[in-house]
């Protein structure tokens, strides 16, 4: 039994950790497009993996945008899309100072 409870507790936390994985979690609230939509939107535009995320004010669209920087091969690609259109508002290699 205690070893039940102490495995949902754990999935719980894992749960809870994960659904707040990213930087800036706690401006989505002002976010029109969620994370999940706003990752396709970035993978559609440069397919690879995402090796880092997160929610940002920062000038250009509405001002708040998601940044992901997504590896394919070797090269690290910043996508940023806007949290309020779902716009694409970036689509570069990362350059030599990395957010």
């Amino acid at each position: 039994m205690r070893n039940s409870f102490i495995a949902i507790a754990a999935l719980g936390f894992v749960t809870t950790v994960s659904a707040y994985a990213y930087t800036g979690a706690e401006l989505a609230k002002d976010a029109k497009v969620g994370i999940s939509e706003a990752r396709a939107i970035a993978i559609k535009a440069h397919p690879g993996k995402i090796v880092d995320e997160e929610l940002e004010r920062e000038k250009g669209g509405t001002g708040l945008r998601y940044s992901f920087d997504i590896l394919s091969g070797r090269i690290t690609q910043e996508v940023g899309v806007d949290a309020q259109t779902g716009k694409v508002l970036e689509n570069k290699p990362e350059g030599s100072n990395p957010d």
